[in-house]
């Protein structure tokens, strides 16, 4: 018994400096250690500059809570009192859409008619101000104005971002018990 637990006993430590591998303070971390503890000045005056280097980058970087990546629209509403959808699709929303797709940096424009109403989204490119593609399209309707049938009145919609649209509500109790 004692043969085979001797036996283990070297079998064990073989298996261990396997897994250990060399000496230690061979290694690169042990050189870069005393590197340091050698060099103390330029570890120093490194960890300054590393340091310095940071809080100037957090202090320029641009920070929002809610950042808007949505693209730039525009949003035009026309109100056709007592029409169809398909009427306010033919005489409003085509040629709305159509005219305002000409419109320069324009990336997309989509269209939606309901009864009485017609919405047109115009999507521009990537880094378009919002006020300028506004004025655009402001510029586009005055002239299409004379196109559209009596008493459809395009205007521009909001001026907001899509990240601007919030939906609020309150919980409200009717009941009048108490919790």
């Amino acid at each position: 018994m004692t043969d085979n637990y001797s036996h283990k006993d070297s079998h064990d430590s073989k298996n261990f400096d396997a897994i250990a591998g060399k000496d230690p303070s061979l290694s690169s971390i042990s050189k870069v250690i005393a590197w340091s503890l050698s060099n103390q000045f330029i570890v120093l005056i490194l960890s300054v500059a590393l340091g310095v280097s940071g809080w100037m980058a957090v202090q320029n970087t641009p920070l929002d809570a809610v950042p808007d990546l949505t693209d730039t629209q525009v949003i035009v509403r026309t109100d056709v009192p007592g029409q169809s959808p398909q009427i306010v699709e033919d005489l409003v929303t085509y040629p709305l859409s159509t005219s305002l797709l000409g419109l320069p940096k324009t990336k997309d424009v989509r269209g939606l008619s309901m009864f009485g109403t017609s919405f047109v989204y115009v999507i521009f490119e990537d880094d378009v101000d919002l006020y300028w593609a506004r004025s655009r399209v402001l510029e586009a309707l005055s002239g299409l104005c004379s196109q559209l049938p009596d008493g459809a009145v395009p205007k521009l919609g909001p001026d907001a971002t899509g990240v601007g649209w919030v939906y609020q509500y309150a919980l409200v109790d009717k009941t009048g018990k108490p919790i």
